[in-house]
């Protein structure tokens, strides 16, 4: 069924030395979408130099690439491992000119810098120097999220970029600017058994999930990736059918939301296994309560 949401671009900045992070930014925002896009009316596009801009003379070339794809954007994400990049003539590298723009034009900037290992030997020690002096600017202008592996950066990345589209001062005036309310940011409540007082505002999914982990002796909600796609199991009960992607979206999505909400613990730090923590129960207490 066709429905009316924003659009938001988001812009993937980042040197040549992170793909693996890059095409993980744009698996992200597909699965809130998936996920989110049709309570919030909000679409999440991701944008990139090397899809949204096209050959140009007559200027700089970064200077292009912010006139045709920076300027439109209203989101960026920034990941950084080794390099810094290229300089532009304006700026030490072109993600950082992008950076710098952006945050000028006002609009919200998330900052990962990874922190897995790396063969010594391939690294340009000039290029890594620049870029320790960049992060050391960066932590003290605002907050940055440092992670050691890419599991580490979807779980955190996933979970940060609800928390901004919710709570973004830039987002919501952009909402209110196109007529649209901004109460679509507030968890929907809509599908809640029963009116019981301080009930956890989460989408059915991530309730069936909370409360089956919590009738099963461990307690644990595992969420794998395999050759045909995913699993989502708590209590002994796999939710996601081989090869449904939209279902993967929607149920590693309800893993995210309890995780958020700090129903769920990840003790390994890799979004594979997660435990309920009180909270949890206390939460699939109140549900099971609703449902008699």
């Amino acid at each position: 069924m066709s429905y009316t949401a924003t659009v938001f671009q988001v812009m993937i900045a980042s040197p040549s030395d992170v793909p693996q992070e890059r095409k993980m930014i744009a698996d992200v925002i597909d699965e809130w979408n998936a996920v989110n896009s049709t309570d919030k009316r909000i679409v999440l596009l991701p944008a990139a130099w090397e899809t949204h801009s096209a050959p140009k003379m007559g200027d700089r070339a970064q200077s292009i690439i912010n006139k045709q794809v920076l300027e439109n954007c209203d989101l960026l994400i920034g990941v950084f491992w080794t390099r810094i990049g290229a300089p532009t003539g304006e700026s030490i590298s072109g993600t950082v000119e992008e950076i710098e723009k952006h945050i000028k034009a006002d609009k919200p900037a998330m900052l990962y810098f990874s922190s897995a290992p790396v063969v010594t030997n391939t690294i340009d020690p000039d290029q890594f120097a620049d870029l320790q002096r960049f992060k050391k600017k960066c932590e003290s202008e605002g907050l940055i999220q440092t992670y050691d592996s890419l599991s580490d950066f979807r779980v955190a990345l996933a979970r940060q970029l609800s928390i901004t589209i919710n709570t973004c001062k830039y987002i919501r005036q952009c909402l209110a600017d196109a007529g649209q309310s901004t109460d679509i940011l507030i968890p929907n409540s809509k599908d809640a058994p029963s009116p019981i007082p301080n009930l956890p505002s989460i989408s059915k999914e991530a309730r069936t999930l909370v409360i089956e982990a919590s009738r099963s002796s461990d307690g644990v909600i595992m969420s794998l990736r395999h050759m045909q796609g995913m699993i989502v199991k708590a209590n002994g009960q796999n939710f996601v059918p081989d090869g449904d992607v939209r279902s993967s979206a929607i149920w590693e999505g309800a893993v995210r939301e309890l995780y958020n909400e700090g129903y769920l613990q990840d003790r390994g730090h890799k979004g594979e296994v997660f435990y309920l923590t009180r909270e949890g129960y206390e939460a699939a207490d109140r549900f099971i309560e609703a449902m008699k």
